[in-house]
């Protein structure tokens, strides 16, 4: 595959433009969207790709978001369960609606491409990929992960939430979310009743990380320590929250040595 990604970042550009960048929920998904293809890029050459392997990780992750745009536009919301699966949205924008032209010429990575952006956000990947396409969904997987974790931490977790500052902060935290935490996976979304269940859930995706660069930059970035040091008046919460901090540290410190 030959990329040009002048081109694709002119065509995520344009594509984006015909939306209100005003809009601090549009300019954050376009943010969002630049750094997780960068952290593909870093992901994809700390496992020494070839040069067309780590810009086709790079597109995976320009292009793993744009049916974010229509879902803002069309339900006012990026709560999936409140309106659209965005993965699937992001798929058909792509490859149903044509865009994928707009990106690259070449149509040899299509079917990878589709595979990979329709299901970032699954639960669990489908277990009969191929290594190869599993590897460029993993790798876009973790990018989006990773960046989630800043997300969580420099948007206000009311607006994230849908919640008012009086109910963040005297969440509990749900049994079984916690359950899952300490078991090392993420957490269903069907399990989460509380405010306070989003913040242990998004702190959870760590434990789904494939890759050491992955880890390595989140053990970098911090924004991990900023979304643990969740702000409660709830003592049972911040009793909770403490602990969880002192297991992640923990996890990870093993992970990285």
């Amino acid at each position: 595959m030959s990329l040009d990604r002048s081109r694709a970042l002119q065509a995520f550009a344009e594509y984006a433009a015909r939306y209100n960048a005003a809009d601090p929920k549009i300019k954050l998904k376009i943010d969002h969207t630049y750094r997780v293809a960068a952290l593909c890029d870093r992901i994809a050459a700390s496992l020494s790709l070839s040069r067309a392997d780590i810009d086709l990780a790079w597109l995976c992750g320009l292009l793993h978001d744009v049916g974010r745009f229509e879902q803002l536009r069309q339900y006012g919301t990026f709560n999936d369960a409140q309106s659209i699966d965005h993965a699937a949205m992001s798929a058909r924008v792509l490859f149903e609606e044509g865009h994928i032209r707009d990106y690259l010429a070449d149509d040899r990575e299509d079917e990878l491409l589709r595979t990979a952006v329709a299901w970032h956000s699954a639960y669990r990947l489908p277990g009969e990929l191929d290594d190869r396409t599993r590897q460029f969904c993993q790798i876009l997987r973790d990018a989006d992960k990773v960046d989630i974790l800043r997300v969580n931490v420099e948007v206000p977790m009311e607006e994230i939430y849908n919640v008012t500052t009086e109910a963040l902060r005297q969440s509990p935290v749900s049994p079984a979310v916690l359950q899952s935490f300490y078991e090392h996976h993420c957490v269903l979304r069907a399990l989460k009743q509380y405010p306070a269940d989003n913040a242990v859930g998004h702190a959870s995706l760590v434990f789904e990380l494939c890759y050491p660069e992955s880890l390595r930059a989140v053990a970098r970035q911090g924004w991990l320590w900023k979304l643990l040091d969740f702000p409660t008046e709830n003592p049972d919460t911040a009793a909770a929250f403490a602990a969880l901090r002192e297991e992640m540290h923990r996890w990870l410190e093993e992970k990285l040595n």
